[in-house]
């Protein structure tokens, strides 16, 4: 890990200001997540005082009349159940659900749009298959088996979200990209395709919509051969491809059937002309989606605020509204601005 996280944004206590920022630009929606360990910080054991936080930033986002998009699991999990064996855990499905219905019949009559799971398949590969997050394991058994349990455990909290208040949509926010193959990869893109995009998409063709969240396209070599991209890339090291956004979004819509909601893409760079640039050329393509009839029901940006970016730390800026570490102070960006203007005029300049 680059550095801890600290207080990272501290939006859990600052999240009206950021809902003021997010009103301000003329958005119409909010997307956040809650935290597994402060609802259940011990099995079994729901905090009333954690749950009655959260219907506040739901009040606070009706108040202004933004739609909140809830996301209940977003990489982390509790202490105790990490200790448990995390996706490995035999109870892993039975908590998830659970821990769903607690959220669902608490807050259900104010969410706006529910994610079960974000990037199910970033938490298998890089946490199972490469060793990048916890638990830092590379093993394909137990990388497959990880998938199987995250696919199980999005139906369970369905479920579970379902069974409280409410009459609002829930679906799977799932990582995506554009594959290409080089010569003598294909069946390598398509097999490794299957498990990353195709049996998360085929599974979820009864739910109410699919978030799709990319940033690039993955450049797919036949075993022990570079990739031979040299073209430009973004801080992150990805390639600077803004088009993969409506190659997902039609992959996404005709694989499975259902509604698209475009829940993240962005671009992670200092250079705030570049990111307009980046955002222009993604939303041209979702706006292409749009014109052919394709069912897209929303786009969010990623992020509002430069955030902590997990093992990379607060080195990668993807927020369109700067922090101040020290202060915590918001600086909305030209791209904020820029962003905004979009939204209120429902229009691409």
């Amino acid at each position: 890990m680059k550095e801890p996280s600290g207080d990272a944004c501290d939006s859990f206590h600052l999240y009206e200001r950021d809902l003021d920022i997010v009103a301000s630009l003329g958005l119409n929606s909010y997307r956040f997540s809650i935290e597994w360990a402060r609802i259940e910080p011990a099995e079994g054991e729901f905090s009333r005082a954690s749950l009655n936080h959260y219907r506040r930033v739901l009040e606070a986002c009706i108040a202004r009349g933004l739609v909140p998009v809830v996301t209940l699991h977003h990489f982390t999990l509790p202490q105790w159940v990490a200790d448990a064996g995390g996706f490995e855990a035999p109870k892993i499905v039975q908590w998830l659900g659970r821990y769903a219905q607690q959220v669902g019949q608490a807050l259900g009559d104010l969410i706006g749009v529910g994610c079960t799971i974000n990037e199910p398949n970033i938490v298998s590969v890089m946490g199972y298959r490469y060793g990048v997050f916890p638990p830092a394991v590379s093993d394909p058994a137990r990388y497959v088996a990880v998938h199987e349990a995250m696919r199980a455990s999005h139906n369970a909290m369905v479920d579970g979200l379902k069974s409280g208040p409410g009459n609002y949509p829930v679906g799977l926010t799932l990582s995506m990209s554009e594959y290409v193959a080089l010569d003598g990869a294909e069946d390598r893109m398509l097999k490794i395709r299957l498990e990353m995009e195709d049996k998360y998409l085929e599974g979820v063709r009864g739910n109410d919509f699919i978030g799709v969240q990319c940033y690039s396209k993955s450049i797919i070599a036949p075993p022990g051969m570079p990739d031979n991209y040299d073209g430009d890339v973004t801080d992150m090291g990805y390639p600077y491809w803004p088009q993969c956004v409506e190659h997902t979004i039609r992959r996404a819509a005709s694989v499975t059937g259902i509604p698209v909601i475009m829940t993240e893409n962005g671009i992670a760079t200092t250079d705030d002309t570049r990111r307009i640039a980046y955002l222009d050329a993604a939303l041209r393509g979702l706006h292409n989606c749009l014109r052919d009839g394709v069912d897209v029901r929303g786009y969010y940006q990623w992020s509002l605020l430069d955030n902590f970016e997990w093992v990379l730390g607060y080195s990668m800026r993807f927020g369109i509204v700067d922090v101040d570490r020290e202060t915590f102070e918001r600086t909305p960006k030209p791209s904020a601005h820029w962003f905004g203007a979009i939204a209120k005029n429902n229009a691409l300049n």
